[in-house]
């Protein structure tokens, strides 16, 4: 009894949301403030790798092709991997900026996963649709946590980090898998 993959996409866009609001809101009261309490740094690193690892399941459970499964293990490691980054810089383990080329590699590869993954072109329906420019989104957003790694002290680029998740999280929620795009198709797809 799987559900229908809009589901799992509806809770991931949850959580995507649930993480952007939480590092605006660090961006917004600024790192002394929000870092007050230990537990909140390493809150969305702590949600990336219990990301990654509940991704590792929709990986087993992702039997439709070959390239499904390998786009959801790549998205489970990037999260994970990005994940423990995060937490080792929250926690004071690391501590060059340049850690957050590790977050502008998973959010690149994840977006290029995403472009790879969709066989379908643009306007074939709006899943395909959806796919194409959530990976647009996260490639172009991978410029973010490079920003973040080569000018650490503009807010810009934190700010841009955040909202990724926010878009995501948007995206994400407009997920049916069988509904047509712009009314151009029926809902069994193309005639």
């Amino acid at each position: 009894m799987i559900p229908p993959p809009e589901v799992a996409h509806w809770l991931a866009g949850a959580v995507a949301l649930f993480v952007g609001l939480l590092l605006l809101s660090e961006v917004i009261v600024g790192d002394d403030i929000f870092r007050k309490r230990v537990w909140r740094a390493s809150l969305w690193p702590s949600l990336a790798l219990a990301g990654g690892t509940l991704l590792w399941v929709v990986t087993a459970f992702s039997t439709f092709s070959t390239i499904h499964l390998l786009a959801h293990a790549l998205w489970a490691e990037a999260a994970m991997i990005a994940g423990a980054v995060q937490l080792a810089l929250a926690r004071g383990k690391l501590t060059s900026p340049r850690w957050s080329l590790v977050a502008a590699a998973a959010l690149f590869f994840s977006g290029v996963a995403f472009l790879v993954h969709e066989s379908n072109p643009w306007l074939y329906s709006r899943s395909a649709f959806l796919h194409h420019v959530i990976g647009w989104t996260l490639v172009v957003a991978a410029l973010f946590p490079l920003g973040r790694a080569l000018q650490p002290r503009r807010a810009v680029w934190s700010a841009g980090f955040a909202l990724t998740f926010v878009v995501l999280a948007v995206l994400l929620f407009a997920d049916r898998d069988v509904a047509p795009i712009f009314g151009r198709f029926g809902e069994g797809g193309p005639p």
